[in-house]
């Protein structure tokens, strides 16, 4: 480890000056030979670095990005070359070289900040040993050795045996629970980190080698800092843990803010944008118009996320915009209040007994109108009747006729007729009181 932070000693004078100055400050408040002054410091640098690295950090979102993009082109290469494995590799490996994408961006955070995390390694390794190293003197070297954050020098290892604590003014004890805690968490918010963007931040429909590696930065990465985590020193290991957190919770504003198309903290995002645009009635924010109007654009490209949004909205009476905003939508809610108004108009026809049970409820107008009605239906019954009247008088007869007929007749006519006959005795039976407009 000393040889490959030595490679990285042209970077240690920088990161020593850096330290110093936030000793400088940190000391005023909490004293210059605390654990405080000189942890803070290095959480400060820390904090610097990260800020520098802001724009690669876009770089690689864009590159993340450009990735999801060619994922149905992928997915072609995929089914293609299906039987071939090393055909799609090579097949893939010139899509990335026509797109100008680049599969392992991921890793450059990572990479870069490499020569800051050896040269902070060495400045330790150098004040462990009670060296001067860049714009460390021997003064702030004293004071740097006598630091110590929860009981644990900045200088110790979880390796160093109980001489080489004690010499640094502390028990073995104390050094061991201290770094095995940080190596923990350390690992931990790693693993965490990169679960996240498997989980909810990669577009699961589409299997690419990015997923793959993905994976495997997953399980790797943790167990990587596990095993090399106890020869580091404490102050190494503030470093660490405090980018970790950050890059955590960087990747948490970017997964909630500008998620992955296809993922599903995009279904998260579009959902709550959903319910925003159904509260507010318009899409508030330009990066929201811009999300939106990138997804209007796509047309008949949108994944099953953005279909489902664009369900939403027309659902809630909305149309989006190619210009990323929303509008009523006058047509869809015309048409259901038409429908619903035409299903108003045409109410269930009722039988006579209904309308003479709601009669005491009808205006007089609806009154004479229904005695009218039932007076016509009466008149038209008792003519019914008188002409009935012969067929029953020849009823007899016609049986008889019936009873001498072949066998092919006698099946179906005296049935049909008897049929008639108990219709019209049941018609007989149920004959209403004559209206004194009819005729006698």
């Amino acid at each position: 480890m000393d040889t490959i932070a030595s490679l990285f000693s042209f970077i240690t004078t920088p990161v020593s000056w850096v330290i110093v100055q936030f000793h400088k400050m940190y000391g005023a408040i909490f004293g210059p030979d605390t654990g405080w002054a000189w942890g803070l410091s290095i959480v400060s640098l820390v904090v610097l670095i990260r800020i520098c690295l802001i724009p690669l950090f876009v770089k690689q979102i864009k590159s993340t990005r450009n990735m999801q993009a060619l994922q149905p082109k992928m997915k072609a290469i995929q089914e293609r070359y299906k039987s071939d494995k090393q055909r799609q590799s090579e097949e893939m490996m010139k899509l990335y070289k026509e797109t100008g994408t680049n599969p392992l961006s991921s890793c450059l955070p990572i990479l870069a900040q490499s020569p800051f995390f050896f040269a902070l390694y060495h400045v330790l390794s150098a004040i462990a040993s009670g060296k001067t190293i860049g714009v460390i003197d021997q003064p702030l070297l004293e004071s740097a050795r006598q630091a110590h954050i929860f009981g644990a020098p900045l200088a110790a290892k979880f390796t160093d045996s109980a001489e080489k604590v004690a010499a640094l003014n502390a028990s073995l004890t104390d050094v061991r629970i201290v770094t095995a805690v940080m190596i923990i968490m350390m690992s931990a918010s790693q693993f965490f980190t990169q679960r996240q963007l498997m989980m909810k931040n990669v577009d699961l429909s589409v299997k690419t080698p990015y997923m793959q590696q993905q994976k495997m930065l997953m399980y790797i990465f943790p167990l990587i800092f596990a095993v090399m985590g106890i020869n580091f020193p404490v102050g190494v290991l503030v470093y660490w843990l405090t980018t970790n957190v950050w890059t955590m919770g960087q990747q948490m504003y970017v997964i909630n803010q500008n998620p992955t198309p296809g993922s599903k903290a995009q279904d998260a995002y579009l959902q709550r944008l959903l319910k925003g645009v159904t509260h507010h009635g318009e899409v508030r924010g330009r990066r929201r118009k811009n999300i939106v109007k990138a997804i209007v654009a796509k047309g008949s490209d949108r994944n099953e996320n953005e279909r489902r949004f664009f369900a939403g909205l027309a659902k809630a009476g909305f149309a989006a915009q190619a210009d990323g905003t929303v509008i009523k939508g006058d047509t869809t809610a015309v048409e259901a209040e038409g429908g619903a108004a035409t299903r108003r108009q045409q109410p269930k026809r009722q039988t006579k007994a209904q309308r003479q049970s709601g009669g005491a409820q009808q205006t007089p107008a609806k009154e004479a109108e229904d005695s009218a009605a039932e007076a016509e239906e009466a008149a038209a019954d008792d003519a019914a009747e008188e002409k009935a009247a012969p067929s029953l008088e020849k009823k007899p007869q016609s049986e008889a006729k019936g009873s001498k007929a072949g066998t092919q007749d006698a099946g179906d006519k005296p049935t049909r007729q008897r049929a008639n006959s108990g219709g019209s005795r049941q018609r007989k039976g149920q004959q209403r009181p004559k209206h004194p407009s009819s005729k006698k």
